[in-house]
């Protein structure tokens, strides 16, 4: 279970990944001349440099989530029951595994027009990385400074959808979630009127109630209609390092909290990092569940060039800050 966030306009773009075990995670920069295989493509020695998360296997980083040098952003979420991948290749299409997705994408295009144009060409084709890598079902939020898309794989091939919103979660198909939206067109962050009755005297006990009925669960339904009440109200000021950290408490409105969500095996799903790509800096920043702490990783112009990945460990234990006494 995840959900992604994209602020367009502020370029910036960044997800919760909620899992209840960890995939051998890290912060992986891929330079340009990194050279990308595809199992029927040809290959790609040259693109622009991509950072994000991922776990590395046989030298080869496979993305949750990245964003290239120009801008453009991409993160694949769960999507059981609903992903389907085909069993053959297709001479007509642009066929593709889903791992070879993101870097095929962000390897590609610069913008999210080019994005669009290339993925409707796109057949995905049910072929693991390698023995012992499962097939994650999956959709795909990718965005950049223009707005946001959303790509699911269907049965009857890869639909593309327009994400006025700049959220996506899991399950039900993206649709879905937008018709949704409606049944909570009357929240609001103001306190409501009393429309109940007018001549009662109703004082109200608190401040919040304008918002009285936004679900607090942890289900995909859930998280998307709270990220997308929470993204559309949340104030941002005009310091730039300031405007990460408040991305970061709008992903904590929907993150998962160690012990409240269960799986069928026994474990707990969490939010085992959170993150924000700064697309003005190439600066990748996160957060992982047991550090709390802002870490940064950025993409300067020498971790471009090259052919060799750039890997970082990430920091998963507690950092605190001593103050010392005031003199």
């Amino acid at each position: 279970m995840c959900t992604s966030i994209a602020y367009s306009d502020r370029g910036l773009y960044g997800r919760n990944l909620d899992l209840d075990t960890p995939f051998g995670e890290q912060v992986v920069i891929t330079p340009r001349d990194f050279p990308f295989t595809f199992h029927h493509l040809p290959p790609m020695p040259h693109h622009p440099a991509l950072t994000g998360m991922a776990t590395v296997a046989h030298n080869t980083p496979l993305y949750a989530e990245a964003a290239n040098e120009h801008g453009l952003y991409m993160a694949g979420l769960y999507f059981p029951g609903n992903a389907h991948y085909f069993d053959a290749p297709d001479p007509a299409a642009c066929n593709v595994a889903p791992f070879e997705l993101i870097p095929l994408v962000l390897g590609r295009c610069k913008t999210l027009a080019q994005a669009r144009e290339l993925l409707a060409t796109v057949r995905l084709v049910a072929e693991p990385f390698a023995p012992g890598f499962p097939l994650a079902p999956l959709h795909w939020h990718i965005a950049d400074a223009t707005g946001a898309l959303v790509a699911e794989p269907m049965a009857d091939g890869l639909h593309l959808y327009e994400d006025p919103a700049g959220v996506l979660t899991n399950n039900p198909p993206f649709p879905w979630h937008q018709t949704n939206l409606h049944n909570y067109r009357g929240l609001s962050t103001a306190a409501p009127a009393n429309s109940l009755a007018p001549a009662l005297e109703l004082p109200l006990c608190g401040q919040g109630f304008g918002a009285l009925g936004l679900p607090g669960d942890a289900s995909p339904v859930s998280r998307y209609l709270r990220a997308v009440f929470t993204k559309a109200h949340a104030v941002f000021g005009p310091d730039r390092d300031c405007g990460i950290v408040q991305f970061f408490h709008v992903l904590d409105a929907v993150a998962m909290v160690r012990g409240t969500v269960t799986t069928d095996q026994g474990g707990c799903d969490e939010t085992r990092y959170s993150s924000c790509i700064d697309a003005q800096t190439g600066t990748y920043y996160y957060k992982t569940y047991d550090s709390g702490s802002l870490h940064a990783v950025t993409m300067d112009e020498a971790a471009r060039q090259g052919s060799d990945l750039r890997v970082y460990p990430l920091q998963a234990r507690p950092l605190f800050h001593q103050d010392a006494p005031v003199a």
